[in-house]
């Protein structure tokens, strides 16, 4: 992703976590331990999912591309830490919001994430071949 793009999509992402809080916090129901637990799932989830976004940089995409192996920080343990933060991320929200609706969209997030990361994996093997293969045994999704 380019420079004015990024940082477009990087203030997206500012909102979108503020807007996030702001609904977790102003949530019309009481503070149990679910929602407690629910919550700092999320803050987590969305902390490490930033932490993430920052270890790519350039290297990030909305869709597959092969710009650069990034190997470094949560992604020397963990192949798609987005994606794997972002299941993380939801199950916080079913918690919170106590709407066993919710509940329904997880496995919904877990096929999509999959089918992405293998859809990314695809392209980043045709394009690193034997590094990416490597890297893909040492580390986790």
């Amino acid at each position: 992703m380019k420079g004015r793009q990024l940082q477009a999509l990087t203030v997206l992402q500012m909102l979108a976590v503020v807007v996030l809080f702001g609904l977790l916090v102003a949530w019309n129901s009481p503070w149990n331990a679910e929602r407690y637990i629910g919550t700092l799932l999320v803050i987590v989830a969305v902390s490490f999912m930033a932490v993430a976004r920052y270890q790519l940089g350039k290297a990030f995409s909305l869709k597959a591309e092969a710009r650069e192996l990034v190997t470094h920080g949560l992604y020397s343990k963990i192949r798609n830490p987005i994606y794997v933060f972002g299941v993380v991320m939801v199950v916080g929200l079913c918690l919170v919001f106590e709407t066993p609706i919710l509940w329904f969209l997880l496995p919904v997030v877990i096929v999509v994430q999959s089918i992405r990361a293998r859809r990314e994996a695809r392209v980043l093997e045709a394009a690193f071949g034997d590094a990416y293969r490597q890297y893909r045994r040492k580390t986790w999704f």
